[in-house]
């Protein structure tokens, strides 16, 4: 008799589910916050990682959501990454996260330079998206896919 011990699969397999069930979960907790609390909300996207952002109207710009540990920076596991798509164009994605003025330059050109990717209105609405969660290991691709609605879904392989 034989056996054949397969490591490490299936729990690639959930890593990736995880990964976009976390992203599902914070995009939805963001999406509540914003539509109870009538703040605006923006989502950065880095390579292998992603931010939540507010807008911060008596500074006319953004800034990062202060003491919020549910709204932090979250970095993929090594070998996922993101592909972004807007209005089905692939946007270019840094690996670190854009710079947010501080506030100490006053000029509204220098606050103006920083914006996210992605928009959640406290009216409910967000940004039209495609996002591709990518495994390289074995080229496992997840796909989400949010409309003007703020509703998200996992996309079927064939509809992508």
């Amino acid at each position: 008799s034989t056996a054949i011990l397969s490591v490490g699969i299936l729990g690639d397999d959930r890593e990736l589910d995880t990964e976009v069930q976390r992203f599902m979960s914070l995009t939805g907790l963001a999406q509540d916050e914003a539509l109870m609390q009538g703040r605006e909300f923006g989502l950065e996207f880095m390579t292998s990682g992603y931010r939540f952002v507010e807008y911060d109207p008596l500074a006319a710009g953004w800034a990062e959501v202060p003491a919020d540990e549910t709204l932090r920076l979250r970095q993929l596991p090594e070998g996922v990454s993101f592909e972004l798509f807007l209005e089905d164009k692939r946007i270019r994605l840094d690996d670190d996260p854009g710079r947010i003025s501080d506030g100490s330059n006053s000029s509204s050109a220098s606050r103006q330079q920083y914006a996210p990717h992605l928009l959640i209105y406290s009216s409910g609405d967000a940004t039209p998206f495609e996002l591709h969660f990518n495994r390289a290991t074995d080229d496992a691709t997840l796909v989400l896919r949010g409309n003007a609605l703020g509703a998200v879904e996992i996309v079927a392989p064939d509809e992508v």
